[in-house]
């Protein structure tokens, strides 16, 4: 018998880790998905839904050999949101993608988080360029993308989330390509 195994690595932030997804994860994943802090990333969406796109989020590692995170709390494990590397089929190129769960708006979360996994997608991957995908409704992605130091850098009409906006984040030097 053989076997495949999914490597995901856990990284460690003053208040943060972001780690692989967990069962245990689905019901917080589960009311992110249903509410409508899901719109930006085409939701609200039933819970087998969710089930299925929490599975992915672990199926992407394996396919990609990068993906999302489930950023919790390092204290109490707490789900708190996704982060991390993220290439959707059709999508222009690679990203840094996030969701935070309403337990963690307004502390500071989403930046740690996705500077976290910006970080990994350029010390590990070897990136030289990452993007955020927002949808153009997404205020508070769009000030979190600001804040990281990403500037929009064009748009990208999908069939399924319209026209969303392409967030282009300085290099790992701080260059733009």
């Amino acid at each position: 018998m053989t076997e495949t195994l999914i490597r995901i690595p856990t990284l460690t932030t003053e208040r943060l880790v972001l780690r692989a997804p967990r069962m245990s994860d689905l019901d917080a994943f589960a009311e992110f998905r249903a509410s409508d802090r899901s719109v930006g990333v085409g939701g609200p969406f039933p819970r087998h839904l969710a089930m299925a796109t929490l599975s992915g989020l672990v199926g992407h590692w394996q396919l990609r050999g990068y993906g999302r995170w489930m950023i919790a709390d390092r204290h109490t494990d707490e789900p708190l949101g996704t982060t991390g590397p993220l290439f959707p089929e059709e999508w222009p190129e690679p990203e840094i993608a996030w969701s935070l769960f309403a337990n963690a708006e307004g502390r500071g979360i989403g930046y740690e988080a996705a500077s976290a996994a910006l970080a990994y997608a350029y010390d590990t991957l070897g990136w030289t360029t990452a993007i955020s995908m927002i949808t153009s409704s997404n205020i508070r992605s769009a000030a979190l993308a600001k804040r990281l130091g990403a500037i929009l850098d064009g748009e990208f009409s999908h069939p399924f989330y319209g026209t969303m906006g392409i967030w282009r984040h300085a290099g790992p030097q701080g260059s733009r390509p």
